[in-house]
């Protein structure tokens, strides 16, 4: 019987995952945890098939918990399940060690394909990703300034380009207004950019906010 862990601090969305997996012959326990550190606590406690993540979690990050989680159990499969589309956080979430890559919009038609190709050894990505890692592997075109961000930089950026305040980032990422403030001003000097109306028009540019 395959064993789940379903890591997402939406308890509604939570349970129609587990109606989903429930209705895959052969699934028997879904574990759920409502932050990437309660994933992680999970992971450590007991043995799991596979493991559905998101990404935007309070306190510790789904691509940090992600990250932590592989290096501990690298051969554990996780599915990273968002509302970030691909081309926002599909690539960190590879390079991190997700072995797929899924939007929450298209969870009810493909959440059991996807976790059937990891359970069998294999990845799931999408076309715009598979597009993306393409053009990556080729070398075509430079880095863009937005990838030479560190995870919890890039994280912050989008926020911060989503007009959010300060303060309300560092409650939902568990930081302190000051530490936020100092990743603000890290990733505005990586980006070559000076005020948060840069960040938010790069942002718009490149579809990396919407």
């Amino acid at each position: 019987m395959i064993k789940v862990l379903i890591a997402d601090d939406h308890p509604i969305f939570r349970q129609g995952l587990k109606e989903i997996l429930r209705a895959r012959a052969g699934v028997d326990v879904v574990g759920e945890a409502e932050t990437g550190q309660k994933a992680l606590e999970l992971a450590r406690k007991e043995r799991w098939d596979a493991v559905v993540l998101d990404i935007a979690m309070p306190g510790i990050g789904g691509i940090e918990a992600l990250r932590l989680l592989k290096q501990e159990r690298p051969r554990l499969p996780v599915l990273v399940l968002t509302n970030h589309a691909e081309d926002q956080y599909g690539v960190r979430a590879l390079r991190a060690g997700a072995d797929g890559y899924l939007t929450k919009d298209k969870a009810p038609q493909e959440l059991l394909n996807a976790l059937s190709r990891l359970l069998q050894g294999g990845k799931y990505i999408g076309p715009t990703l598979a597009e993306e890692l393409a053009a990556k592997l080729s070398g075509a075109g430079r880095r863009s300034p937005h990838e030479i961000l560190s995870d919890r930089e890039y994280d912050i950026m989008r926020r911060i380009a989503l007009g959010k305040p300060l303060f309300r980032i560092a409650r939902e990422l568990g930081l302190s207004p000051r530490t936020v403030s100092t990743y603000r001003a890290r990733l505005l000097r990586k980006m070559q950019m000076k005020t948060n109306t840069d960040l938010i028009r790069y942002a718009l540019e490149k579809k990396l906010i919407g």
